[in-house]
C-alpha cells in the first residue's frame, strides 16, 4: 500500500511529519512517499531542519516555486502527474490550501486516485484569497476529508458533500505543538531587546493582502506603534521589501529580529504575552500555548476563537491593533481541537 504525500510549504512539513510517525508507529506496512514541490523556497530547510524537527526527507523534490499562481499550479500538475502513473500510489495526501495542495489533488483526480485531505472545511468566505479557491477546490475533489473543527464539518455539508466523507478528527497541528513543545529554544535576540517571559507581543506579518496595500501595512505599523507595547518581530522578507518600497517608518517600540525556525518560534509563542499576526496558524499555535490573538485581517477561517473570546479581528484600522493590543479580556470558552492523537485518527481512517 502506498501514499504520496504532497507538500510545498514549511508549515506543511510540520503537519506532515506528525502523520509521518503515525504510519511509521501504528501502520508500517504502508510505504509513505513524500514530495516537495519546491513551492516556497526557503533556505532554513537544510539537513538541521529535517534532524532537529524529526522530519522526514523528502523522497522526491520537484523544484517549483517563484512562478504566477497559475504559472506554478501547472507545472506542479504536470510534474506530479507523471510522477504518480511512475509511483502508482493508492492515496495522495495532502495539507492545508496552497498551491501545491490543489496541484496534488488535481492530478490525482485525473488519474482516478483517492485523494485525502487534512484541514478541510476551513472556510475565510473571502474568494480573493488564492487560499481559499485551492482550499475548496481541493474539497470537492477528495475521497475523505479531515475537518479540524465541527465549524469545518458544517461548511463541508452547507456545500453538499456527503457526510459520509467527512472525518472530523481535530487539528493535526495540535499534536505538533504537544511534541515541539519540549524541543523549543529560544531565539538570539538584540540585547537591547531586554523582554520577560510573558511581557511581550509577538508579532508576524506576511499575508500578500496587507503586504501589498501601503495603506494596510502602514495602519499595521501605526497601530503597533500606538500600542506602546514592546513587539518582537521576525520580519519576514516580503514584508521588509515592501516597507521599504512604501518607506513605511518602522515604531521605536517595535523591535524587528531575523525570521526564526519553528522551534524558535515555539519558544516566542509560548513565552509572549500576546500575539498579534496576519497568519492563518499561528492564530491557532497561540490558543494552543494559551495565549490570546489579535488578527490584523477582515476575516478568519478559525472563527471559533473569535467567539470564545481568546481571537480578536481587528483589520488593519490603526486604533482597532492599538486597543486590541492593550486589551485584556478573559476568554469565555475553549474551543477542542482535538485530543493531542489526531494523526493516528487520520491513519485509522485511511485504512481502517
Amino acid at each position: 500500500m502506498k501514499v504520496l504525500t504532497i507538500i510545498g510549504a514549511r508549515p506543511q512539513f510540520i503537519k506532515a511529519a506528525v502523520v509521518s510517525r503515525a504510519f511509521k508507529e501504528h501502520r508500517p506496512e504502508v510505504q509513505e512517499i513524500i514530495v516537495h514541490t519546491g513551492q516556497h523556497y526557503d533556505a532554513n530547510m537544510s539537513d538541521v531542519f529535517f534532524d532537529e524537527l524529526e522530519i522526514p526527507k523528502p523522497d522526491y523534490n520537484l523544484g517549483i516555486g517563484g512562478g504566477s499562481h497559475g504559472q506554478n499550479t501547472g507545472r506542479m500538475i504536470e510534474k506530479l502527474e507523471a510522477l504518480m502513473m511512475k509511483v502508482r500510489p493508492q492515496w495522495v495526501l495532502v495539507y492545508g490550501d496552497t498551491d501545491s495542495t490543489l496541484a496534488g489533488a488535481l492530478a490525482a483526480a485525473k488519474l482516478h486516485i483517492a485523494v485525502a485531505h487534512v484541514e478541510a472545511g476551513l472556510r475565510s468566505f473571502n474568494r480573493r484569497m488564492p487560499e481559499e479557491i485551492n482550499r475548496v477546490l481541493t474539497d470537492h475533489i477528495a475521497e475523505i476529508l479531515f475537518a479540524p473543527t465541527e465549524t469545518g464539518r458544517q461548511n463541508l455539508l452547507n456545500e453538499g458533500i456527503p457526510e459520509e466523507k467527512i472525518k472530523l478528527v481535530g487539528d493535526v497541528m495540535y499534536d505538533a505543538s504537544l511534541f515541539y513543545k519540549g524541543k523549543a529554544r529560544k531565539p538570539a535576540l538584540p540585547h537591547e531587546l531586554n523582554i520577560k517571559d510573558g511581557d511581550f507581543v509577538l508579532c508576524t506579518i506576511h499575508r500578500a493582502e496587507n503586504t501589498d496595500d501601503p495603506q494596510r501595512l502602514s495602519g499595521i505599523f501605526q497601530g503597533l506603534g500606538d500600542s506602546g507595547e514592546t513587539i518582537a518581530l521576525p520580519m519576514h522578507p516580503r514584508t521588509r521589501g515592501k516597507i521599504a518600497d512604501y518607506n513605511i517608518a518602522i515604531p521605536d517600540n517595535v523591535w524587528v529580529i531575523h525570521p526564526v525556525g519553528y522551534l524558535e518560534m515555539v519558544w516566542l509563542e509560548s513565552n509572549c504575552r500576546l500575539v498579534a499576526t496576519d497568519s492563518g496558524g499561528v492564530q491557532k499555535e497561540a490558543y494552543f500555548f494559551g495565549k490570546p490573538c489579535v488578527t490584523m485581517r477582515d476575516e478568519t477561517e478559525w472563527i471559533e476563537l473569535v467567539e470564545a473570546g481568546w481571537n480578536t479581528l481587528s483589520g488593519t484600522d490603526s486604533k482597532e491593533i492599538s486597543t486590541a493590543l492593550l486589551a485584556h479580556t478573559a476568554p469565555q470558552s475553549n474551543p477542542f481541537y482535538g485530543d493531542g492523537a489526531i494523526a493516528q485518527k487520520i491513519v485509522a481512517r485511511m485504512f481502517g
